[in-house]
């Protein structure tokens, strides 16, 4: 799916470009995938980050890597290990193109989604064999920053905003259905747009709003 696809020309309207949109779902995605680069390195190293281990083999920092997406070029902090044996599966080393995580990164951090339907669509990412444990620990680093994210602090008051729904294809009980995102905006007191939040329904309806907004 192309990033102008995406969304409707109504709702991109209500942007100056486009571009402040497509900022946000790029930061989400880099966002998304730094949190599944640390599940990664908990599983190579065999301990949590904040664990303590008595393997010689530890986390040395991070290093910066371009990669390439349909939002555009992007900057992630990549984890190093000591031994500089970790050879990220979803980033590989020398490869800067990523193709077909937007749908699922944005999924992931919008509301309605059960920790195991989380398990899943990173299952689908990876695509091949992956320990359970590996999954087990990527899903766990993502579920815990979608959870700072949804429940960041929102201003009192906005003067604006915009809602629409976004369809995007998962994975539900191994079927790839079509399911909407709906998003909403808002124009708070300095004139800045900001996402307020995303939530997962199987189609866009008014009731569904009415719950939202409730």
């Amino acid at each position: 799916m192309r990033k102008e696809e995406l969304l409707s020309d109504d709702f991109l309207k209500q942007f100056k470009t486009g571009e402040e949109l497509y900022g946000f779902l790029a930061q989400l995605q880099k966002r998304g995938i730094e949190k599944m680069l640390e599940g990664e390195l908990d599983a190579h190293l065999g301990y949590d980050k904040h664990d303590k281990s008595v393997k010689t083999n530890a986390r040395n920092g991070f290093s910066s890597k371009k990669v390439k997406t349909s939002f555009g070029e992007s900057e992630i902090q990549v984890p190093r290990d000591r031994d500089a044996s970790f050879n990220p599966i979803i980033v590989p080393k020398r490869q800067n193109m990523l193709d077909g995580l937007e749908n699922v990164i944005v999924s992931l951090y919008a509301k309605g989604m059960s920790n195991s339907d989380i398990e899943e669509q990173i299952r689908e990412v990876y695509n091949f064999d992956v320990s359970t444990s590996t999954i087990s620990r990527i899903t766990d680093s993502v579920s815990s920053d979608i959870i700072a994210w949804q429940n960041r602090p929102l201003e009192p008051v906005y003067l604006i905003v915009w809602m629409d729904g976004i369809v995007f294809k998962v994975r539900e009980n191994s079927k790839v259905v079509n399911k909407t995102i709906y998003l909403a905006v808002g124009l708070n007191r300095d004139g800045k747009k900001e996402v307020l939040g995303m939530w997962l329904g199987k189609n866009e309806s008014a009731s569904f709003w009415l719950g939202v907004l409730t």
